[in-house]
């Protein structure tokens, strides 16, 4: 059955305020067992809603784009049962997915991204289902349009960032540039100027990690966070002995399948302790497990030693380092990230992702005058 994790911040003394906003917008982040979706009036977030798919409804569905049309209809449901008006939405914005590398901003849904999105060109992941839903909403609402912001393909790394030792493996820029986006105009806001005029390095820690140097509004240089290399994390095995995992490939022990999980969702934490939980292996060290303390300790380290790679790109011109996603709460990552990396440059820290927040901002921002750009 699905569950559905549901969050309100409506009540009566919200009316008058609510009937003031001019734009209203939905936003849509589809993962591989959830679909979120949250409801703005203007910068006013109205509802938030999580709603959890087990394995046995996704089942039936041979392909994840299989699966837009049920999760549609269940967020249409659940808008029509909060008594949300559609033909009241200016703009649907919906999480971008696995793309042609694209520049960072806000996009229109167009056919092209549709047609990528349902033939996995670049690879398959629940998050090119946030185009989809949004374009098939809006398309019946008049004067609504479609968007996604900041996908995970955003891609503005400089060239020499881009070169491996072998021409035949170019370095691919796929990390969390949502939240890293956000999270960086929100440092820029808060310190009274802008994202274009600083220098930062973001690491975003979650249950991918990845690191990025962020130099006066672009994303310069990236660990590839999704399959590739940087550090390990909850439940991504990052960088490798490459002469190791050849061997292990041609052994015949292992399906492709098999070990294409030990590198995304049986990696990291979770090849080691048998948990994605950083608050999990937190307990086990704190304990008396010394080897989850080591382990955990070494996740740590190379997140720092991942930050320090990205202050050499910027050749030590940093005006912060952020910590943000999930494991930012986590208070014994934080704190041994930032004893190895503080006298670099200040620690600000960030915990959590608004990844909702951040889609309906940049869908307000199109509606207040930005120019949307095309796919």
């Amino acid at each position: 059955m699905t569950k559905c994790i549901i969050q309100i911040f409506v009540n009566n003394s919200d009316n008058i305020i609510n009937s003031l906003y001019m734009y209203k917008i939905l936003s849509i982040n589809p993962g591989s067992t959830s679909t979120k979706f949250a409801v703005y009036h203007d910068e006013k977030l109205i509802c938030l809603h999580t709603i959890r798919h087990s394995g046995e409804e996704l089942k039936p569905y041979q392909n994840i784009f299989d699966q837009y049309q049920f999760r549609k209809e269940l967020i249409l449901k659940q808008l029509k049962e909060d008594e949300i008006n559609l033909s009241d939405f200016s703009a649907i914005v919906g999480r971008g997915g696995m793309l042609h590398p694209i520049e960072s901003g806000v996009y229109y849904v167009n056919d092209r991204m549709i047609s990528d999105m349902k033939n996995s060109v670049v690879g398959e992941h629940a998050s090119n289902l946030g185009c989809v839903i949004a374009h098939e909403i809006a398309s019946g609402i008049q004067g609504c349009k479609a968007f996604i912001a900041d996908p995970v393909a955003v891609d503005e790394l400089q060239d020499v960032a881009r070169i491996s030792g072998l021409p035949q493996f170019s370095r691919r820029s796929l990390f969390h540039a949502l939240n890293h986006k956000a999270i960086a105009r929100k440092y820029a806001a808060a310190n009274g100027t802008t994202y274009e005029k600083l220098n930062l390095v973001i690491a975003h820690l979650g249950g991918g990690i990845s690191v990025a140097a962020h130099r006066m509004g672009k994303v310069v240089d990236v660990n590839q966070a999704l399959d590739g290399y940087g550090p390990f994390s909850p439940e991504r095995s990052g960088t490798l002995d490459c002469g190791v995992l050849v061997k292990m490939c041609f052994e015949g022990k292992f399906t492709q399948s098999e070990i294409t999980k030990m590198l995304v969702g049986q990696g990291g934490l979770m090849a080691h302790l048998g948990t994605n939980e950083a608050h999990k292996a937190v307990e086990l060290a704190e304990s008396g497990d010394k080897y989850a303390r080591l382990v955990l300790d070494a996740m740590a380290y190379s997140v720092a030693k991942e930050i320090g790679s990205m202050l050499v790109v910027l050749r030590g011109d940093v005006d912060a380092i952020i910590l943000t996603g999930g494991i930012a709460y986590n208070q014994y990552i934080v704190n041994y990230i930032t004893k190895l990396v503080s006298h670099f440059a200040k620690v600000v820290v960030y915990p959590g992702e608004d990844e909702m927040g951040a889609l309906a901002m940049a869908g307000l921002r199109v509606l207040r005058g930005e120019i949307p750009k095309e796919y």
